[in-house]
């Protein structure tokens, strides 16, 4: 069934760093590519009008988006302001006011989560709920009942259909690609299995920091900020069954169902480290245990994925920023198994480049009968004016489209793998800046073959 387009936009957090970065840039270009052409209501709080944040979009927009005069004053003549109180009921009346005829408009809340509840109950009180689609930025929640309780705020007033949790990885067009890869080519299904796949491994790596975010970043640490959700959905792309539709919630329905396979954390299935340096950054406490690194084991209950292993790995101050995925597959006995001396693998690189490579073996230089593993490599062409994440996630939204965003139960089912091991106290390790974590995650936590380090890219 066809949705309806929303026709007006109100954001909230207008004058924050996550607009200023990525949404401003992101409209810019809807607006551009003829895919917004309905009010766009910026709000926030404190000593602001329309004039001064046309000036903060167009360096946004400068900064981190592709300026263009033309479509920019396009933008700008889309563009309202409402100053107010986020608390005060009079802020939510000229929102009303703003929004004039519009039917259908969309609440994309890009501010903390301890807000939702009272704009919510403002928007309801208003009439601005009305016919509405909401858009909420994570973290949805910090564990399980957190989670369960922002659900319910937010199922107060808006029907599930009408909610959309922006997870930007899902509009990542390399990661919606692993479940287009896997399930219209006919190459990979047959040995995609138990069978044929000895481990998959998936690194996130940062060579940066924390970047002056230590309020922020003390309270969340590795797991919650891009394990639980980024990596998660990854997985999930990785292993999921063929939908028995492609609409939305047969997807969705899939995905599901690998997140209530998954085993729950224990103890020895994580190894934790903090980059050494951490407890002196700006709003850290001296005593913080909160981790910048995280190695994880993971098993799918399933027939598919019984007994092989799953591991997720993501960092901070890591020798590279890089995300990529290696899958590797089994020996198979047969005469040629003592020649085989290394295992066939398939390395997905999701950024910052776009890499499929196929390790195989060949024979070796030299007349006895030996093999080296060699990679065939293919690096697919970007497509011109490709969107960006956040880009493609606000344009679904707008739509009615909520295949790229998380349901209800997708987002609870995640918490419960994590959430009795992030209650527990567990050690954390200290590691070297520019090193791969603790020194221990290769005697605690180490894939068959070892890990697959991504190498440095050039710069």
């Amino acid at each position: 069934m066809a949705q309806i387009k929303s026709d007006a936009l109100v954001f909230y957090g207008a004058t924050g760093d996550l607009a200023f970065k990525k949404i401003f840039p992101a409209l810019h270009m809807m607006v551009k590519r003829g895919n917004l052409d309905a009010p766009i209501i910026g709000v926030a709080r404190g000593d602001y009008d329309l004039e001064k944040l046309r000036a903060r979009a167009k360096e946004s927009i400068q900064k981190h988006g592709k300026f263009e005069e033309e479509s920019f004053q396009k933008f700008c003549s889309l563009l309202e302001f409402v100053g107010g109180d986020y608390t005060d009921p009079q802020t939510f009346s000229r929102i009303r006011q703003a929004l004039g005829s519009a039917k259908n408009p969309t609440h994309y809340l890009a501010i903390p989560p301890v807000l939702f509840p009272k704009i919510i109950e403002q928007l309801d009180l208003s009439g601005c709920a009305k016919g509405a689609r909401v858009i909420v930025e994570k973290p949805f929640g910090t564990d399980f009942e957190s989670a369960r309780a922002l659900n319910k705020v937010l199922l107060s007033k808006f029907s599930e259909s009408a909610i959309y949790r922006i997870d930007h990885y899902l509009g990542k067009r390399p990661v919606n690609n692993l479940v287009f890869f896997r399930f219209v080519n006919s190459l990979l299904e047959p040995v995609w299995n138990k069978d044929h796949i000895e481990s998959i491994q998936i690194t996130m790596a940062e060579d940066f920091g924390i970047q002056s975010r230590g309020a922020f970043y003390d309270v969340t640490g590795a797991i919650r900020d891009v394990i639980q959700n980024h990596l998660f959905q990854i997985l999930c792309n990785l292993t999921m069954e063929p939908p028995k539709a492609l609409d939305s919630e047969s997807i969705r329905d899939e995905k599901v169902k690998v997140l209530k396979a998954i085993t729950p954390l224990r103890g020895q299935d994580v190894v934790k480290g903090q980059y050494k340096g951490y407890l002196n950054e700006k709003a850290v406490p001296p005593n913080s245990k909160t981790e910048t690194f995280a190695a994880m084991r993971l098993h799918i209950d399933s027939p598919r994925w019984e007994g092989v292993p799953f591991f997720i790995r993501a960092g901070k101050n890591l020798p590279v920023t890089c995300t990529e995925i290696l899958v590797r597959f089994k020996h198979h006995p047969s005469a040629y198994s003592s020649i085989a001396t290394q295992p066939n693998h398939i390395r997905f690189r999701i950024s910052p480049d776009v890499t499929i490579a196929f390790g195989m073996l060949i024979m070796a230089q030299g007349e006895d009968m030996s093999s080296v593993l060699s990679e065939v490599q293919g690096n697919p062409t970007p497509f011109p004016n490709e969107k960006d994440a956040y880009e493609r996630v606000l344009t679904d939204a707008m739509a009615g489209d909520p295949t790229h965003f998380a349901r209800q139960d997708y987002v609870e089912e995640a918490w419960k793998i994590v959430d009795d091991y992030l209650a527990s106290d567990f050690p954390v390790y200290e590691y070297e800046i520019g090193t791969w974590g603790p020194e221990n995650v290769n005697e605690l936590i180490l894939p068959p073959g070892g890990w697959n380090n991504p190498a440095v890219l050039k710069k």
